[in-house]
């Protein structure tokens, strides 16, 4: 790729090489950055990082405008990774989209972990089986990835969907074998690509890390295909206090949500993030929840789903926000076999 980029003007081997290491391993990634990436990146000045970005949209195609065929042909390219529960992936129109940012908020317990772990897990399915055959990325912030849970969540599989699976990936066995189980269970958890954030500058850092891991995998028969912040805002919320720091945490949460879209669109992902929640005291009518993040998340977000408690093991899941599916609600249980139908 770095030879592809001493192509553009103002691109030397050295500074090629400078983009390639940082994650710019395409045009396309090139297209969609801001000169100032490329000036803190490469040591470039910010009109050669602009004239090096325009390069590479006209060598990419990128920037044009274009007719509504055009717009939904590529439409059509977007994938719809399923909860494997016919009521609820009809209620998100087939899925989770790739290409977007979908949203689950809601308070403690609620299923928030519960739905990014199954999601890990369902993304590495036979696509016949509502899966896309891939990786995922989890970036976890407040110390919720559990590989047990991963576990249980590949045992409690439909029967049909273990054995698909299994052929899938060249294992010998059924629904029933241990050792199978196993194995499959090893499988998918080296699938799944999990770091810790820290604070929020690591969080973001992760972010960029991630294309990375994307690049690397980007032309195997295992790409990446799912990117799980759980959760988005946690960090944010501790480190950014009072009024007189909330421009400068919008605007860090503001960067961090593009960097994330940018990687849905080169990459053909989904973006799952998970949102804490806070009760507005003047709310004297409904439900006096509501997501953090301001108009920025809620921009941002293409999907916003609320997630509320119920009795027992049963989940409301409420589509509060798409741009293309109407509002609705749905009942869900969380069990020890993952997502199930209430």
């Amino acid at each position: 790729m770095a030879v592809e980029l001493d192509r553009l003007p103002g691109v030397g081997s050295a500074t090629a090489d400078k983009l390639f290491e940082a994650g710019f391993t395409s045009y396309q990634a090139l297209a969609v950055a801001t000169p100032g990436e490329l000036t803190n990146t490469a040591d470039i000045s910010e009109s050669t990082a602009t004239a090096i970005i325009q390069a590479a949209r006209e060598a990419a195609n990128i920037g044009d405008f274009e007719t509504g065929i055009e717009v939904q042909r590529q439409r059509d390219q977007i994938g719809k990774l399923r909860l494997l529960i016919d009521e609820a992936d009809d209620l998100l129109g087939g899925g989770i989209e790739t290409q977007s940012i979908t949203e689950f908020y809601g308070t403690f317990a609620s299923g928030k972990s519960q739905i990014t772990h199954q999601l890990c897990v369902n993304v590495q399915l036979p696509e016949n089986k509502g899966g896309f055959r891939s990786r995922a990325i989890f970036i976890d912030t407040e110390d919720t990835f559990r590989p047990d849970r991963i576990d249980d969540i590949v045992r409690g599989l439909p029967d049909d969907v273990i054995v698909a699976t299994m052929i899938d990936r060249g294992i010998e066995g059924d629904a029933a074998d241990e050792a199978a189980l196993d194995e499959l269970v090893e499988h998918v958890l080296d699938r799944i690509h999990v770091a810790k954030g820290f604070n929020s500058a690591h969080q973001i850092l992760l972010a960029e890390k991630a294309r990375e891991i994307a690049s690397e995998y980007a032309d195997t028969e295992w790409p990446v295909r799912l990117v799980c912040v759980d959760s988005l805002t946690a960090h944010f919320r501790a480190e950014y206090i009072g009024r007189g720091k909330l421009a400068e945490r919008q605007q860090m949460l503001n960067k961090h949500l593009h960097d994330l879209m940018r990687f849905a669109n080169l990459h053909n992902a989904a973006i799952v993030v998970t949102n804490q929640v806070v009760t507005n005291p003047d709310s004297f009518f409904g439900d006096p929840t509501q997501p953090i993040g301001g108009h920025i998340l809620g921009h941002n977000s293409t999907v916003r789903i609320y997630l509320r408690k119920s009795k027992g093991d049963k989940r409301i899941v409420r589509l509060v926000d798409a741009p293309n599916l109407p509002d609705g609600e749905t009942v869900i249980r969380i069990v020890e076999a993952g997502l199930k139908p209430a």
